[in-house]
């Protein structure tokens, strides 16, 4: 028996129940289908880092900075906003962040990098050897250059998903876990079913966020948009005193203290296919390179390891946007390491699509069919 929702959401990671968020403010009926518990797949597993809040004017021209720092802008007030719907503290806290640089092509790159921060009006400072312990005590002191960026936000992620879904349930939004969407029906451009082992659902939209595996699902509508796994892992370590005051960064490694004591270390960056298990040589190299950065953390012990999959894309963009040939179908996927500080602007762009209102960015940097970008676009990873 078909059941009809206004908008039937597939994926509930942090950008299906971001979309579903959103919607529910404006009084849209939506229904979010999962194929297993809603939250635990890359969106559990990242370690919910952000980037720093920008105090420029005008937002940057380029459009993914844009799309950065208007989600950098939305995570304070969202996470206010969930508080006092839902009781629950997602962890937002601006504790600050170093990023650092051993080598003299790093430190190149590195101040190749302050110089956008400068143009987005992000706040920086460049720290000499001697005076890294005045930020950050914990780093190794043989470092040749840290830049101290006071902005830099984190939020504990798995908190996060859980006030986002109580939001959306207290507003009448439905979650069914468990529930893989298998097919399709598709009608004269239009998808017409979303058909799922539970039974076959109707909407007047549908919106792909199913992270790792929308672009399979994808294909079998004629979408051609790979998602293509990217695995991450991650180290939790555990001291009898705090070790870390702020997120620290080298390369595509970052640890996060959190208000507990407790420290995450990630992230590999592995084409695993979609084999999430920890293995024993990631394991290895993100405690050394920690160790490396951080030498006060041997006090440390290990506590947990996981691994995510995050979805990819055929360049260093998400899509967002309507599928191509199909009127009712929007996607929202692709994000790679940035799902968790990209969701909130995400979300807002496919509510605009769907309240009929004009995207307040440019969707075609974003679109499905476009040509491929060059790499390189991205400042701060998550």
């Amino acid at each position: 028996m078909a059941e009809g929702r206004d908008v039937i959401i597939v994926g509930g990671g942090v950008v299906g129940l971001a979309v579903g968020y959103v919607l529910a403010r404006a009084g849209v009926s939506c229904l979010i289908l999962d194929r297993r518990e809603p939250g635990r797949e890359a969106s559990w597993a990242g370690a919910g880092l952000l980037p720093p809040v920008s105090d420029a004017q005008r937002p940057p021209s380029h459009p993914t900075l844009a799309l950065r720092a208007w989600s950098a802008r939305l995570y304070p007030e969202w996470s206010a906003a969930l508080l006092d719907e839902t009781g629950i503290d997602n962890g937002y806290r601006r504790s600050g962040g170093v990023d650092l640089a051993w080598t003299k092509a790093e430190e190149q790159a590195l101040r190749t990098a302050a110089g956008r921060w400068r143009v987005e009006g992000i706040a920086y400072e460049r720290l000499a050897p001697g005076d890294f312990a005045r930020v950050e005590p914990a780093l190794n002191p043989d470092l040749r250059l840290a830049y101290f960026l006071p902005d830099r936000a984190q939020i504990r992620n798995p908190r996060h998903l859980r006030a986002l879904a109580a939001a959306f349930l207290n507003r009448g939004g439905r979650i069914e876990p468990f529930s893989a969407v298998e097919g399709f029906g598709v009608r004269g451009g239009r998808v017409v079913e979303v058909r799922t082992a539970n039974g076959t659902l109707q909407a007047d939209w549908v919106v792909m966020a199913a992270g790792a595996w929308s672009g399979g699902l994808l294909e079998g509508l004629g979408v051609r948009a790979p998602t293509p796994p990217v695995k991450g892992q991650i180290v939790l370590v555990r001291a009898d005193r705090p070790l870390l005051r702020r997120i620290v960064e080298h390369n595509k490694t970052y640890l996060i203290p959190r208000d507990d004591g407790r420290i995450l270390i990630g992230a590999t960056e592995e084409d695993a296919g979609f084999v999430a298990m920890p293995t024993a040589p990631a394991y290895r190299g993100l405690l050394d390179a920690a160790l490396r950065l951080c030498p006060p953390l041997r006090e440390a012990e290990v506590e947990a390891t996981w691994a995510g999959l995050r979805p990819g894309s055929f360049d260093t963009r998400p899509y967002i946007g309507p599928a191509p040939g199909l009127a009712n179908l929007i996607v929202a996927t692709g994000h790679k390491r940035a799902g968790l500080q990209l969701s909130t602007a995400t979300a807002e762009l496919v509510a605009d699509l769907i309240l009929g209102r004009p995207p307040r960015l440019d969707l075609a940097h974003f679109r499905i069919d476009r040509e491929p970008a060059a790499g390189g676009e991205d400042v701060f990873r998550s």
